[in-house]
């Protein structure tokens, strides 16, 4: 994952310009290269790629999108703006369906469009952002938006405050956005020009001066008034050809200087996505398994220890269960530990809680766990009172070296001091101490029968 940041910080300079791309290759490679790294990094659980398999079957399409050279321009816009018919201009041909009702793209849809610079161009038309079952469809756009390298906005006026949300959102996706000014036909070139100056206003920072474009999908047809040999005026209505020539060659013009290079910071930003969630995921599968061993130990050292009780002040010193557990724990979060380590740990941690209880706090805690008791013999309330307290005491030392091991074998810079007061300050002292003394006792009870 260290590989594949690299690689995005790499690639990201080179296409602003600001360093050429790396010797490993072009970008397209490295591209390939980290998301075959995460599709086969061994150190994720076979339980963590069960649950992301379709994330991980992502990959897989994504490396064969790179290999192909393809780049997915998603048409993103309201309903009625003419995402459909634009799509079609584009195509030259009616592939996306088109019609008057609202609603009429109900489904990401998608067309191969041409071949520019090598790389193949496929448009995909999306349900409009403002559709009245509208959620989950404006959720299903700005998914393809994610897995799109290219975004054309289409509108067909000023834009309305769905709209530029809309568009706010789409920025925060990272992807190269055009704002295309649909249907400018409808209005005479002073009120377009103040049109586009207002769309200018609304999108400053957002989408670049050059990448703002007016044109016309389905022009409204040219009404010609013909006179007969007779003198009568009859009307016709001429078809018009669409005008998005400007916008085409925008496209093309990207395509070909950009196009790989913004497919593969696509791929990089879903693999990044992927990769925060796997570690994530792995984070939890370790919690789970490392709260179980934590778990495990306590109850070992306090049965341990109830059976053969000590004073309180050597529970801290009985470390070597503790020490197990340390030594698990290191294999748990992949960071093993030698004894040695693990004894350096436990003192480290131990010397801080010490610090911390002192006198006062430790006849505290022993009146705690004392006071918790429920009746029963003597001794084996004093038996179930200690073999509490070396619970407790462990449970401590466990959540301390899992946060230190967590932290990648470091306290940070707040150290362990912190750290330990931290810990001590979450757990909840009676309830714990509650918890342990009847699992030891009902322990000891059935081991007596």
């Amino acid at each position: 994952m260290k590989r594949l940041a690299g690689w995005f910080d790499s690639v990201s300079r080179w296409w602003q310009g600001q360093a050429q791309p790396a010797a490993a290759g072009s970008p397209a490679d490295q591209a390939s290269d980290a998301l075959r790294g995460l599709l086969h990094d061994s150190s994720v659980p076979e339980s963590v790629r069960r649950e992301l398999h379709d994330e991980f079957a992502r990959i897989e399409s994504l490396l064969d999108k790179l290999a192909r050279n393809e780049l997915h321009v998603a048409v993103f816009g309201r309903v009625s703006v003419g995402k459909s018919a634009l799509g079609n201009a584009l195509l030259g041909a009616p592939a996306f369906e088109t019609g008057v009702l609202h609603g009429t793209t109900t489904r990401a849809e998608q067309q191969r469009w041409t071949e520019a610079g090598g790389s193949g161009l496929h448009l995909i038309d999306t349900p409009g952002i403002n559709e009245l079952d509208g959620e989950a469809r404006e959720r299903l756009a700005f998914e393809i938006a994610e897995i799109s390298d290219l975004v054309l906005f289409v509108v067909d006026g000023d834009m309305t405050q769905i709209e530029r949300d809309a568009l706010a959102t789409l920025a925060t996706t990272e992807r190269p956005l055009l704002l295309v000014l649909n249907k400018a036909d409808r209005y005479d070139d002073e009120e377009r020009e103040r049109l586009l100056a207002r769309l200018r206003e609304h999108t400053a920072g957002i989408v670049q001066a050059g990448n703002l474009l007016a044109c016309a999908a389905s022009p409204a047809p040219l009404r010609i008034i013909e006179v007969d040999r007779q003198g009568k005026e009859h009307e016709r209505r001429e078809a018009r050809p669409p005008e998005v020539t400007e916008l085409r060659e925008r496209l093309l013009a990207i395509c070909a200087r950009e196009g790989k290079t913004l497919s593969a910071l696509n791929a990089g930003l879903f693999a990044g996505r992927l990769s925060d969630q796997v570690a994530q995921r792995i984070a939890e599968v370790r919690r789970d398994v490392a709260d179980k061993v934590i778990r495990y130990y306590c109850l070992a050292k306090g049965v341990a220890v109830a059976l053969n009780p000590v004073p309180v002040a050597d529970l801290l010193a009985a470390a070597a269960l503790d020490a197990a557990l340390v030594m698990h724990l290191g294999k748990v979060y992949g960071l093993p530990l030698t004894r040695r380590e693990a004894s350096q740990l436990i003192l480290t941690i131990c010397a801080q809680l010490a610090a911390l209880m002192g006198a006062i706090w430790g006849v505290h805690l022993v009146a705690s766990a004392l006071k918790v008791a429920s009746v029963g013999v003597s001794t084996v309330l004093t038996a179930g009172a200690q073999g509490a307290l070396a619970w407790y005491a462990t449970q401590v030392v466990g959540r301390a070296a899992e946060r230190y091991l967590v932290a990648g074998k470091s306290w940070g810079e707040s150290g362990p001091k912190r750290a330990v007061q931290d810990i001590v300050a979450q757990l909840d002292r009676d309830s714990i101490l509650r918890e342990a003394r009847d699992e030891i006792l009902a322990r000891l009870r059935g081991a007596a029968r």
